[in-house]
């Protein structure tokens, strides 16, 4: 049995509060952001497995990621 959805989360997402609406609850759509490493070794190895030729590793996250930027 699914858990009955408050009302304050009905009003969020624009249903009207006097119906069920069970099977539209499937989470809030969000962009996805960037992909970050801990390590370079592990940066450069995602980016020889996914053949990506030119790029440079930026520090993200306080110096303590690495990400991947593609240069043209």
């Amino acid at each position: 049995m699914v858990k009955k959805i408050h009302t304050r989360e009905k009003r969020k997402r624009g249903f009207g509060t006097h119906l069920p609406h069970r099977a539209k609850i499937k989470g809030i759509p969000r962009k996805k952001g960037p992909k970050t490493f801990k390590t370079e070794e592990a940066a450069k190895k995602y980016a020889d497995d996914n053949k990506i030729k030119k790029y440079e590793l930026k520090k993200v996250k306080k110096d303590k990621k690495f990400q991947i930027v593609p240069i043209s």
